[in-house]
């Protein structure tokens, strides 16, 4: 039997996933079901352009709402309330110094699902993410990376 991965979330990123399947089950089915009707009142479904695209983007939406029924039901979600500040893990922000170029960055770890590198939430599945993952205050990590080897020292750790 294959086993599956547990998703792990925040309690934002529970709602957020919440949100979405509840948008998608009764606003954007009702509105795709429209469209197909719609399209099928044109007439010949064989040469109907609007027909297999609403068809499309019916098939896609069921799909991503598989995809995040499959996710709830392996949710494992981390409370701030449950971080541990000693060291490094899920929910973590972590405070860093890049060695190279003396320059400090701010990271917070979460799990794939949330990770958004633009707002600095990093995956604890990156390359940053696991060197990071239970190292304390003081400790220098080396992260490989795509573009080669960082050296990163962790200033602090908080939630």
């Amino acid at each position: 039997m294959v086993e599956t991965k547990q998703v792990i979330l925040t309690p934002e990123g529970l709602k957020k996933l919440e949100d979405e399947i509840e948008y998608l089950k009764t606003v954007k089915r009702k509105d795709i079901a429209d469209k197909i009707k719609e399209a099928r009142s044109f007439g010949d479904l064989s040469e109907n352009a609007e027909y297999d695209a609403a068809k499309d983007e019916q098939a896609k939406m069921e799909l991503r709402i598989a995809e995040i029924e499959k996710m709830l039901k392996n949710v494992r979600v981390v409370d701030q309330a449950d971080v541990d500040t000693d060291q490094v893990g899920i929910c973590s922000r972590v405070k860093v110094l890049d060695v190279e170029f003396d320059e400090e960055e701010e990271f917070v770890l979460v799990g794939s699902t949330e990770a958004d590198p633009n707002k600095n939430k990093i995956s604890d599945e990156s390359p940053i993410g696991k060197a990071l993952m239970g190292h304390r205050v003081g400790e220098t990590v080396d992260v490989e990376t795509p573009g080669g080897m960082i050296q990163y020292k962790i200033l602090e750790i908080g939630k």
